[in-house]
């Protein structure tokens, strides 16, 4: 599993982007600090947009920007070394780290080609049919995992088995189009199913009692209610969205469902290391949905899944030792992670929240409450948890909002919505994403391109859609 490399440029125009890229983070850094603002915030902001703006320009790799800017915190004193490494003992990347290992082990022993053979039996005359497919598994499957990236565990193995038995390949053959479409499928599926369900993703409660104190009450029911008919448009669209936006080299494949079917009838029945895989991956899929019942750990669960295919030899530590890009992705989200975090514990997130909210007074109610949807939506490109982001500003937005004339129950969920389906505006949006960040089927810049597009195509529907909507059912 590796990210797809850049293409190599010329010398001279390789140090063009990191130069200005440099040069624009020495001024920020030097420059007086805006008022309301302490210099560590202003110098960590420098520090964090500058990894991720030299992402994006393709200046460096996420790799790379990331082990430059916690090193320049650390050294230069803006964050304490226990701070600063604090990301790498999270339970959640820890979790990322593990799902990639497991996913590993449903590929090898053969299970994940098998699976995929069955979906293509079954919806497989076209690429499109096969995202829709994945989006139908994760919306089924959401309501029972309050962790989108528990969910992600159980949706990866499957969306990478499709590309695979597609033929898609990393690098520039075999079908990386392919790939991308289906790994992008993923992602947007689970930033959708997180907004359909109360208890698909774990920052829902939490803004529901946020909303609570503004006078929005929120259950189960009515959440569903509201979610239904914006998101339910969403997952409609947006696998025709993809296809438009990546144009997979293949479409109609009217052949593939009986050629899987011949496949299948050729692997003949399961053997010991996919029952193996089967059993234990069912059983982790079976403790991720009962996690919250039982107050059980979901990252302990996975280390439990790993070690019981460690001792049946399905996974080996010669298997471990291939996988270098699991010790990348971790420190790359681990450090970006830190860095928002840190953030936020500075009080940047809360003054730039309050600056742009308080900078609409005078704006009609409307045009307010939409300014304020797009900007939190906007913001997300700063935060690396979604749960952070809805701590940090969910409740100033809606507190702004209301004090504008903004109605609070549609400006509530709109946000609320927000908060999930923004996960896909980046691929440190949510820890959720980063399975198929790292398939090597999708490249830096169409993480950053595809993904923000995809989000724009999101909040537009749960504008145009979602708004009204929600206007007839809380009048």
């Amino acid at each position: 599993m590796t990210m797809t490399m850049t293409p190599p440029v010329a010398p001279r125009r390789r140090w063009l982007a990191p130069t200005a890229i440099g040069v624009i983070a020495v001024a920020m850094w030097f420059m007086p600090v805006p008022e309301g603002l302490t210099v560590p915030a202003w110098r960590l902001f420098t520090i964090f947009a500058a990894a991720i703006g030299s992402v994006v320009v393709n200046a460096v790799p996420i790799l790379t920007a990331s082990v430059i800017s916690v090193a320049t915190a650390v050294l230069t004193g803006i964050l304490s070394p226990a701070k600063a490494y604090a990301g790498f003992a999270n339970s959640t990347i820890l979790l990322i780290v593990l799902a990639f290992l497991v996913a590993r082990a449903v590929v090898k022993c053969g299970l994940g080609a098998r699976l995929g053979h069955v979906v293509i039996s079954l919806f497989g005359r076209s690429t499109l049919g096969l995202s829709y497919s994945i989006f139908l598994v994760d919306g089924l499957i959401a309501p029972a995992f309050p962790s989108n990236t528990a969910r992600s565990g159980v949706l990866y193995p499957l969306a990478y088995s499709l590309a695979t038995a597609s033929g898609a390949t990393g690098g520039d053959g075999g079908r990386q189009r392919v790939g991308t479409f289906l790994m992008f499928s993923g992602i947007v599926s689970l930033s959708l199913s997180s907004a359909l369900w109360l208890t698909a993703m774990a920052a829902n409660p939490l803004g529901t009692e946020v909303a609570r104190a503004f006078g929005v009450d929120i259950a189960f029911g009515s959440w569903l209610v509201a979610a239904s008919v914006p998101t339910l448009a969403a997952i409609a669209l947006m696998p025709l969205v993809l296809r438009s936006l990546i144009a997979p080299e293949i479409d109609a494949t009217p052949e593939a469902p009986a050629a899987a079917r011949r496949a299948l009838a050729a692997l003949g029945p399961l053997g010991r290391d996919e029952r193996i895989v089967l059993i234990a991956f069912v059983g982790m899929v079976a403790l991720w949905a009962s996690a919250a019942t039982f107050k059980l750990d979901s990252t302990a669960v996975a280390f439990l899944g790993l070690g019981a295919l460690l001792v049946s030899g399905v996974l080996t530590l010669e298997d471990i030792s291939k996988e270098g890009d699991v010790l990348a992705t971790f420190i790359w989200f681990a450090v970006l992670f830190t860095l928002s975090n840190q953030l936020n514990e500075l009080g940047f997130m809360g003054y730039l929240g309050q600056k742009l909210a308080g900078s609409l007074g005078g704006l009609s109610p409307i045009v307010a409450g939409l300014a304020l949807v797009v900007a939190y939506v906007l913001m997300h490109y700063v935060f690396v948890s979604q749960t952070a982001h809805l701590l940090a500003l969910f409740g100033v937005f809606l507190d702004v909002g209301i004090r504008l004339g903004v109605p609070a129950a549609p400006l509530a969920f709109q946000l609320l919505f927000a908060t999930n389906y923004f996960s896909a505006i980046t691929p440190q949006g949510s820890s959720a994403n980063l399975l198929f960040a790292g398939s090597g089927l999708v490249s830096q810049r169409d993480l950053y391109r595809i993904g923000g597009l995809a989000t724009a195509c999101h909040m537009v529907v749960y504008l145009v859609v979602g708004t009204p909507w929600l206007m007839f059912i809380w009048r």
